[in-house]
């Protein structure tokens, strides 16, 4: 009955292990990505690049804290977990602040599209009394 268990815990600790990394693997692909479609967008002087390169970064740093959480399934040591859960804190703490700044850029692109759009109407009234 017990080399069962310990078989079974091999199978669940290689499964983690590896499901682990494929899931960083994505995050770093999807980080790559995103540079690569915010350099694109640079060059042709697209105004939304920040805010499409915010959101990349923001979702990658999502795909690697969700492989950091499954390491914490095969940590053996107290000083591993501590450190695991110190990258764990650093990456959810960059995740709000790029979250944080994602919000404040769309609800000022949302302000300077409103006011655009209340001079128009303001200048084709003006327009329309004249004639």
């Amino acid at each position: 009955m017990e080399a069962a268990y310990e078989n079974i815990e091999q199978y669940v600790f290689l499964i983690t292990r590896y499901t682990a990394l494929a899931i960083e693997i994505i995050g770093a692909l999807v980080l790559v990505f995103s540079v690569g479609r915010a350099l694109f967008c640079l060059c042709r002087r697209d105004i939304g690049v920040r805010l499409k390169l915010a959101q990349g970064i923001a979702l990658a740093l999502e795909f690697k804290i969700g492989g950091e959480l499954l390491r914490t399934v095969y940590v053996r040591d107290w000083k591993e977990l501590l450190i695991l859960g110190a990258v764990i804190l650093i990456r959810a703490a960059m995740t709000f602040l790029i979250h944080w700044e994602i919000r404040i850029h769309k609800k000022d692109a949302f302000t300077e599209l409103r006011e655009k759009r209340c001079l128009k109407r303001k200048k084709d009234k003006s327009e329309g009394s004249e004639d």
